[in-house]
């Protein structure tokens, strides 16, 4: 009776070995879960961030302007249908900034309440219109007719004299190209980290329903071992 009663014990106190154990794998899972959708949530929001066009920094940079006013187009690309255009953009404190926006000749409607209240063939105060796309590089060709048309669009009275030198100061060297849609581009990291994520749930759901067992057992074995070398008495 006593061994059977030695025996018994020693199951009892290898299951609550093994569910403190697996508690803490459990524990150590769910703090692991936690940073990982944390981690995705940023990379993810990251991803698909939209940027006012004073932070744009790169081509790749998706952005806005919102065009307070506008003038006629200066520039038209055949091949695209494409438009050219001075904005203003105005900021709460009053202060604007005169940018160049690409739009489809197609759209033109859309902002033409905007354009008929800049050159005031109506009093009636339109909503502003935020515009979204892609940074383009300006090369010379375009940029020698900003230079020669921006005296027909920026108010006399604040009129700054455009040169090549100051241009990229006050027009920037890129025009915001609204014709292009937002790109749905592949991040590696974002990829990884969600492989990690499927890899972690399901070693979890694998530990709750008691199907690691394999794994355990490994890990139980070199435990008792250790654990049996530690507390054996030399003779």
């Amino acid at each position: 009776m006593k061994k059977i009663f030695n025996q018994k014990k020693n199951h009892s106190n290898l299951k609550y070995q093994r569910l403190v154990f697996k508690s803490f794998i459990c524990l150590g899972y769910l703090i692991v879960i936690t940073i990982l959708v944390v981690c995705i949530y940023q990379l993810y929001e990251e991803k698909k961030e939209i940027l006012p066009w004073s932070e744009a920094q790169t081509v790749d940079d998706y952005s806005y302007i919102t065009i307070s006013k506008m003038s006629e187009k200066f520039a038209y690309y055949e091949n695209s249908n494409k438009e050219i255009h001075f904005v203003i953009e105005e900021e709460d404190t009053g202060l604007w900034h005169t940018y160049l926006v690409a739009i489809d000749a197609d759209d033109y409607d859309k902002y033409k309440p905007i354009i008929d209240y800049t050159y005031e063939r109506t009093k009636e105060v339109p909503k502003p219109i935020k515009v979204y796309g892609y940074p383009v590089v300006i090369d010379d060709e375009l940029k020698q007719l900003a230079i020669k048309n921006i005296t027909n669009f920026v108010p006399v009275e604040n009129e700054v004299v455009i040169t090549n030198e100051n241009f990229n100061t006050y027009l920037t060297n890129s025009y915001l190209d609204t014709t292009v849609s937002q790109r749905d581009e592949f991040s590696f990291v974002l990829f990884i980290v969600i492989v990690i994520f499927i890899v972690v749930i399901l070693m979890f759901i694998l530990t709750i329903l008691d199907r690691d067992k394999v794994v355990y057992k490994k890990v139980e074995d070199v435990y008792h071992k250790k654990k049996k070398q530690m507390f054996s008495v030399r003779k």
